[in-house]
């Protein structure tokens, strides 16, 4: 069901955009990058987060990690990651091929300036077999998300 959520939120607004299956599983950055033949901080992880009562999506570059302290600053509280059956009941992803396409529930998104400096990246697209290849600045577009800065700099 997930994919097909995916499938059809990419054929209403980005049709152009190809979903790429793939035979083996990309549920890993690892996976992913060695599957789809780029680095891995070209993987653009989904993060299933919740400060408080507040659920949301946080996609950053495949190598990045959160920084706690930023994470706190920008969401006003500490952020916990969501289990897997919250994760699929809120997302409608499997864990490993969650993005911010075709949602089971509308949750804010919000895209790490890690992706900025790429020109592509790689999503899951909504199961640990598929992915979508695309300039990170049209996936914050078309998924409506805001821009922010929770992970560690980059040494």
């Amino acid at each position: 069901m997930s994919l097909e959520s995916v499938r059809a939120f990419l054929a209403r607004h980005a049709p152009d955009l190809r979903i790429i299956e793939m035979q083996t599983s990309t549920a890993t950055v690892a996976q992913a990058a060695e599957a789809h033949g780029v680095e891995p901080e070209k993987i653009a992880k989904t993060l299933s987060l919740r400060v408080g009562e507040k659920s949301f999506l946080v996609v950053t570059s495949g190598t990045a990690r959160l920084d706690n302290r930023k994470v706190k600053a920008t969401f006003g509280g500490k952020a916990s990651m969501l289990d897997a059956e919250q994760v699929q009941a809120l997302t409608g992803h499997p864990v490993g091929g969650v993005c911010p396409f075709g949602l089971a529930t509308p949750l804010p998104v919000y895209c790490d300036i890690s992706l900025k400096t790429f020109e592509e990246v790689v999503p899951a697209a909504g199961s640990i077999h598929t992915a979508v290849r695309i300039n990170p600045l049209r996936m914050a577009e078309l998924v409506g998300a805001d821009w922010v800065d929770v992970c560690q700099a980059r040494e």
